[in-house]
């Protein structure tokens, strides 16, 4: 099972995470609680294992602003948060290139009787476009989207789950903790979990114990093939 532990402010928690077995650390340079800024990151990233990606989690849909983030503070993967934007995906890919990795973000909007549809419809538009193929399946509550500590109906989402095309990694987020990740997985057989505020101990800062819990519990189920 693929693991990110995302929110990192500083190089303790990051490398805490990596230590801990995490297969990415991510940083928010959107608006949040926990942003960081690119000067910020260019100083943790150095200090991580080459084989732990470094995702940055972004809110716009203008390409300049993440490309130079992901080059000058060392990401190997942009996280795209803003919604689904064909023209954003397509820059990207360009100016990035294959070095770093593109995450689409889609969101669950708590509330909507339409959330499945729209994400069903959204990862059938990511698989056609044929850029990335990791989609992290998020939270949305009101205006906010990620970072809300709340988790949607996984019990409605099962089905769009399952009919997820073949060539799409998906990823779950949303109101994940320690407690809940192993049935988190056993319901829906993601391909990957992220979390962030479900193992702080107050924004911007990690309880390690959380850490080390998620991502055992995580591990302790199967990873789909």
């Amino acid at each position: 099972m693929w693991v990110k532990i995302c929110g990192n402010t500083n190089l303790k928690d990051a490398a805490l995470a990596a230590e801990l077995g995490a297969d990415a650390v991510g940083f928010i340079f959107a608006e949040s609680k926990r942003q960081v800024t690119t000067e910020q990151v260019a100083a943790i990233t150095p200090h991580l294992p080459a084989g732990v990606e470094k995702v940055g989690v972004f809110h716009t849909h203008n390409p300049d602003p993440i490309a130079h983030s992901a080059q000058a503070a060392g990401l190997t993967a942009v996280q795209l948060h803003g919604g689904f934007d064909e023209e954003l995906l397509e820059h990207l890919n360009e100016i990035l290139g294959p070095g770093v990795r593109i995450i689409q973000t889609l969101h669950w909007t708590l509330g909507d009787p339409s959330a499945a549809l729209q994400v069903t419809e959204g990862l059938r538009r990511i698989d056609a476009l044929d850029i990335t193929d990791r989609v992290l399946i998020d939270s949305k509550v009101g205006e906010v989207g990620g970072g809300t500590g709340v988790a949607f109906d996984w019990t409605q989402a099962r089905a769009v789950f399952e009919a997820a095309p073949d060539g799409l990694h998906l990823i779950l987020a949303g109101g994940l903790k320690p407690a809940n990740v192993a049935e988190a997985i056993e319901s829906l057989m993601p391909w990957g979990v992220d979390v962030s505020s479900g193992v702080e101990t107050s924004p911007r800062h990690k309880d390690p114990q959380a850490v080390a819990d998620f991502v055992e519990n995580a591990r302790g189920t199967k990873k789909p093939s």
